[in-house]
């Protein structure tokens, strides 16, 4: 349950930063203040899209994380 507060109040600091530090209309501040979490999250599914793609882009880089990845399987096996 600890985490649970932890992570409400570090959404609620998010939100009340968000309100007061802006210069925006109160409409973009108040939509902005209760969707910054997704920052970190768009974040991640780009880091995620990039290597992606630079697995096809560059085969090298592919059969480095394929022959990594086998290792990985076999030792977890």
């Amino acid at each position: 349950m600890p985490d649970v507060w932890l992570a409400a109040l570090v959404y609620g600091s998010g939100v009340l930063i968000g309100l007061l530090a802006i210069d925006a209309r109160p409409a973009a501040r108040l939509g902005l203040a209760l969707l910054w979490p997704l920052g970190p999250a768009a974040f991640v599914v780009t880091l995620a899209v990039l290597l992606a793609a630079s697995l096809i882009a560059f085969p090298i880089v592919g059969l480095a994380v394929l022959a990594a990845a086998a290792v990985w399987w076999a030792a977890i096996r």
